[in-house]
């Protein structure tokens, strides 16, 4: 039951973790962008964005986390 339960978790967070990422706004030129122009890589995030990140990071935790769990056997009884 308990196996069930966080592996429905950890397909919905799987989910979640795919649209958070797709939400965030682009970065820059990207590979190209860094020898250019190193330092507005690190420019400030607005709140909205900030938010986005911490969500991003905190599904990516539970995911991460779920696959270990749910893969070593931990919860086999």
């Amino acid at each position: 039951m308990l196996i069930s339960i966080l592996s429905w978790v950890w397909v919905s967070s799987g989910i979640l973790l795919v649209l958070l990422i797709l939400l965030h706004s682009p970065k820059g030129d990207g590979m190209g962008g860094i020898a250019a122009s190193g330092s507005s890589m690190f420019s400030s995030a607005s709140s909205a964005e900030a938010t986005l990140n911490k969500a991003t990071w905190t599904c990516l935790s539970i995911f991460l986390g779920l696959a270990i769990i749910l893969s070593a056997g931990w919860l086999d009884t």
